[in-house]
């Protein structure tokens, strides 16, 4: 096999939080070079959220700092401070990529913005993630994966439409705004290859979380006029059965949009009025009019089964159905552990922290982890002392003054 995908590339990143720190990661997996940056004595927020690995708040020990930030090596400096500041250009001189995700009065103050790096580091990739994107009429507007599940249409189609507007559970806009800059930044480094320009990657949360709706639901409005609802258990506006049932032990989703998957699941049933009955043909009209009625019918099937019977049973029937899992559950699948998905990695003091671990696999050049996510200014000495050439005494007033 090959070395990463990416060696050779170096990357700069400012970021904290879940999008930014994320996207990195994935780079830094494919072969890149790392350097994160992060501000002297706090560092990045997702170090004081948690959750921790042990019962102490240790700026080192954030499971949510240590899943995104593995592979990367770590310094602190305070880059709205103009020595900090001109230490950076220093660091952008031999760098293909910066990553950042700060709030545009932040880029601002700081001269940080693209235009502000274009001029002097023309071939400079700066891939900028924020929560509505760097133009129109909110890119002031700072917010959160909550705020972009909000914004996107994704959270009034969340829950049930008896009840308020749910937000979907974890960091989906920080995890997928991550992803999608990871594609976007490959992209500019492959015309940064055939014409030796960079280019500002300009990445929205909320337009990564509405593009997840325009395959359904846009068109849905266009065509028939409904704005939004929520469905609760069930997929609204498809082909019954498309919904979660409880069943003996658990929750069990069942989705059988072909019409041969349809009737082998009513062969399981065994049901001549399922099977004769014209009200019970229309499967649209199943899904979009009568859905309790139709769920209630075959409620009594799930309930005599366990989810790992009901899951034998519609393999070998060729029936698209999962057990709906806990995390306990998901830690432990065959198939999760079988493609090596997590990852465990020794940090610093000796603990093994188990990480999820990255979406895709790659033949040749595979995605790698190194090290462990660095220590809160781990590797001040290396980069300051070691490739900048600092003097110590420098060093040290940097330092005193927390620029570094």
């Amino acid at each position: 096999m090959l070395g990463g995908s990416l060696e050779g590339i170096k990357v700069i990143e400012l970021a904290e939080g879940v999008s930014g720190p994320y996207c990195a990661r994935l780079l830094s997996q494919m072969g890149a070079e790392v350097i994160k940056i992060e501000y002297p004595g706090r560092g990045d927020v997702s170090r004081s959220q948690g959750p921790f690995t042990d019962q102490f708040e240790d700026l080192d020990k954030s499971g949510a700092f240590l899943f995104a930030n593995y592979n990367k090596k770590g310094i602190t400096l305070d880059v709205t401070n103009p020595e900090g500041r001109a230490i950076l250009l220093r660091l952008l001189q031999e760098a293909d990529i910066l990553i950042e995700n700060q709030t545009s009065e932040f880029l601002k103050n700081a001269s940080l913005r693209y235009e502000d790096l274009k001029q002097e580091f023309p071939s400079l990739i700066v891939t900028s993630i924020s929560p509505y994107g760097r133009t129109g009429p909110y890119k002031d507007y700072q917010g959160s994966d909550l705020t972009s599940n909000a914004f996107s249409g994704l959270s009034f189609g969340t829950g049930h439409e008896s009840r308020e507007p749910l937000t979907t559970p974890l960091s989906q806009a920080g995890v997928l705004a991550g992803v999608g800059a990871a594609f976007a930044t490959l992209m500019a480094v492959l015309s940064k290859s055939m014409t030796g320009v960079g280019q500002l990657v300009d990445v929205s949360e909320s337009q990564v979380i509405g593009v997840l709706l325009t395959g359904y639901h846009l068109p849905t409005y266009i065509y028939r006029g409904v704005a939004g609802w929520r469905s609760g258990n069930r997929m609204r506006l498809g082909l019954f059965p498309n919904c979660v049932l409880p069943c003996k032990d658990g929750y069990i989703c069942i989705d059988a949009p072909q019409m041969e998957q349809y009737q082998r699941f009513l062969d399981l049933l065994d049901d001549r009025e399922w099977m004769e009955n014209p009200r019970y043909r229309n499967r649209r009209a199943m899904s979009d009019e009568y859905p309790e009625e139709a769920e209630s019918l075959i409620a009594p099937w799930f309930m005599q089964r366990t989810k790992e019977e009901i899951l034998e049973i519609c393999i070998e029937n060729r029936i698209p159905c999962v057990p709906v899992k806990k995390f306990d559950e998901v830690m432990k699948d065959e198939q999760l552990i079988g493609r090596n998905f997590f990852e465990p990695i020794k940090e610093p003091d000796g603990q093994v922290f188990t990480h999820p671990g990255h979406p895709f696999r790659m033949s040749e050049t595979p995605l790698d982890v190194k090290r462990p996510a660095p220590t809160l200014g781990q590797d001040n000495e290396d980069i300051f002392l070691g490739r900048l050439r600092l003097e110590a005494d420098e060093f040290r007033r940097l330092q005193r003054d927390n620029v570094i």
